[in-house]
């Protein structure tokens, strides 16, 4: 009983998530209106149709013996071209207000899921995979946009004619509109069956997608890493183990699904069967009220009568899809998001650099604190470096220095202002921050220096790219700055890490954070960029964090991290005399690159 609570607790949530899709419409419910009124206009034209017919085939059998009236016979002929006519232009209207909807809505989704991006905390995306967002954005968007487009549009339509149909039927006779309805009962109980137990698999699918698409960016955007490892054939068979498990919950929603449209034709000839059965017995006991016309308009009532049920079948698989797509949508768009900062006017001006951490306190998960009880006063212009084993808290300090995330307690003030009474982006304003991982996009040099900055000289571009030593190879490319990054762009990594140091130049902002930022380039082009590093740090505020402890003699203050607290404080020189556990990490790394140099010296001899 447990698992099958859970199914229906969890389908009753899929649907819940795309009623909201549909009230999500909402705008645009004046427009679905007009385009229900032309579907039911299309669905009443169409009803009639039979009818017509009916009285030509009367009019025909009426013909072989007294002879055609063919003024009747043509007047009933303009009557059905008429009635198909306006039918299809019904249909093609309302189709093209829904299309027109669907895509508006699709629009409105994806904006409103890119602002919503931009109102996550980061301890979101740290628990969510970028290809499972990638996935929402665009195939479970895609998947809600077919299903709007189409099946909403035909179930409006496949109503209308499905109740025309019925209220038309027992007009006529009814009891062959019982023998009809009857019949597709059958196809009706079989739906209902299949719909149950299908939902379960578009859910899965949907979740699988997710977890393909996560899979697919983190090794294709570090392939080179799984092939110097060799391990191909591994992630080979990771994929196969996602690939496997997609391909069941594919094969398993669509084969069920598939059954409805061959029971439904099934039901809907088998419809036929029984009408000409009862029909004939009423033609051999001499009822009059059915005649050759009544039975062929009934047979046209039968196929109306199972088409609106072929298209329940498919919009219902349709609407099983849209609705697992909508609950990881709208899963999306209602998580939690950062703290309203509106109110907030604190704002630093001119910014001096004093940086003061006072008793703070952090943890990503509730009970697993990272930091504890961080204090430390930074003076303006001074170059901290943080320092200390893997995990010790030296990004998480950056972190919260940026506000990327939120203190549990304790208190960051920069010029005695605490940055909890500034909005976000002021702080982010206060800020170059450099990493050890490059990002460009795609654009022009130009653009990517000068991003989401405003009035950049050519001037400043050159002084900036001059200090990194970039000039003399953007001076050799054809445009110039503005040469396009793109898949053709043959950049080391050296370069792109000089570009997103000469950006940070460019911006210019009064405290700077670096994360080991010339790691990636060449002896050569590092002693360029220290000392376009060193031009970059002075007057400023500056913290640095630190792999190679030979990079950071020249620090002001050193912090020196393990297991989230500050164990020791000072420069280079204080900290090595006071033998303690700088003195150890700093000399640990000698020993290491000491013993790198004899195993190499002694590979050589050999």
């Amino acid at each position: 009983m447990g698992p099958m609570r859970r199914m229906g607790t969890s389908e009753k949530g899929d649907m819940k998530s795309f009623k909201k899709m549909v009230m999500y419409c909402k705008p645009y419910f004046p427009a679905i209106i007009i385009a229900i009124l032309f579907a039911v206009g299309g669905a009443v034209c169409t009803i009639l149709g039979p009818e017509k017919i009916s009285d030509l085939m009367d009019l025909i059998q009426e013909g072989i013996i007294f002879g055609v009236d063919m003024s009747a016979f043509i007047q009933i002929c303009i009557g059905l071209v008429v009635l198909y006519s306006v039918s299809a232009i019904l249909s093609y209207s309302q189709q093209f207000i829904m299309a027109v909807v669907t895509q508006k809505t699709s629009r409105n989704l994806r904006s409103d899921i890119d602002k919503k991006i931009n109102k996550l905390p980061l301890s979101y995306f740290d628990r969510t995979t970028k290809g499972d967002i990638l996935s929402r954005v665009t195939n479970d968007v895609d998947t809600i946009s077919q299903t709007l487009g189409s099946s909403i549009a035909n179930l409006v339509s496949a109503t209308a004619l499905f109740v025309g149909v019925i209220i038309k039927m027992f007009a006529s006779n009814w009891i062959l509109a019982l023998t009809t309805i009857g019949s597709s009962l059958i196809g009706f109980i079989f739906m209902a069956l299949i719909l149950r137990k299908s939902q379960k698999y578009f859910n899965q699918k949907q979740e699988q997608l997710g977890v393909m698409n996560g899979q697919i960016e983190e090794v294709y955007t570090n392939h080179n890493i799984v092939k110097s490892f060799n391990a191909v054939n591994n992630e080979k068979e990771r994929f196969e183990e996602v690939n496997k498990k997609l391909y069941t919950c594919n094969w398993k929603s669509q084969f069920l699904s598939g059954l409805m449209m061959p029971i439904m034709t099934f039901v809907g000839n088998f419809g036929y069967v029984m009408i000409f059965v009862v029909g004939v017995a009423f033609i051999v006991n001499g009822n009059e009220q059915v005649t050759l016309g009544t039975l062929m308009a009934f047979v046209i009532y039968a196929k109306l009568f199972s088409q609106p049920l072929s298209t329940f079948a498919q919009s219902m698989t349709s609407i099983q899809q849209a609705s697992a797509a909508s609950k990881r949508v709208f899963d999306m768009l209602e998580a939690e998001e950062m703290s309203d900062e509106s109110h907030k006017t604190a704002k630093l001006t001119e910014v001096v650099g004093n940086v003061e951490f006072k008793n703070v306190h952090f943890e990503y998960l509730p009970n697993e604190p990272i930091i504890h009880d961080f204090s430390a006063s930074i003076h303006a212009g001074q170059k901290i470096a943080i320092v200390g084993p893997t995990g010790a808290g030296k990004t998480t300090i950056v972190n919260l220095l940026m506000r990327f995330y939120e203190l549990k307690s304790g208190d960051i003030t920069i010029d005695g202002i605490s940055t909890k009474d500034m909005k976000r982006e002021d702080v982010h304003d206060l800020f170059d921050m450099i990493l050890q991982d490059t990002w460009l996009f795609k654009g022009t040099i130009r653009e990517n220096l000068v991003y989401n900055k405003e009035n950049v000289s050519d001037a400043e571009l050159d002084k900036a790219c001059r200090a990194v030593g970039l000039h003399h190879f953007i001076s050799t490319l054809p445009n110039g700055y503005d040469t396009v990054l793109d898949d053709n762009a043959n950049l080391s990594e050296g370069q792109k890490q000089q570009l997103t140091i000469a950006r940070a130049m460019v911006k210019d902002a009064p405290l700077l954070i670096l994360d080991e930022a010339t790691s990636n380039v060449d002896t050569r082009t590092e002693l360029v960029i220290q000392n376009a590093m060193d031009k970059l740090t002075e007057g400023r505020t500056s913290f640095v964090i630190a792999h190679r402890l030979s990079t950071i003699k020249n620090a002001d203050v050193i912090l020196v991290m393990r297991n989230g607290d500050i164990v020791e404080m000072g420069n280079h020189t204080e900290l090595l005399a006071k033998q303690g556990f700088y003195a150890e990490l700093y000399n640990s790394q000698f020993e290491v690159f000491e013993y790198c140099l004899l195993y190499t010296s002694d590979a050589a001899d050999e």
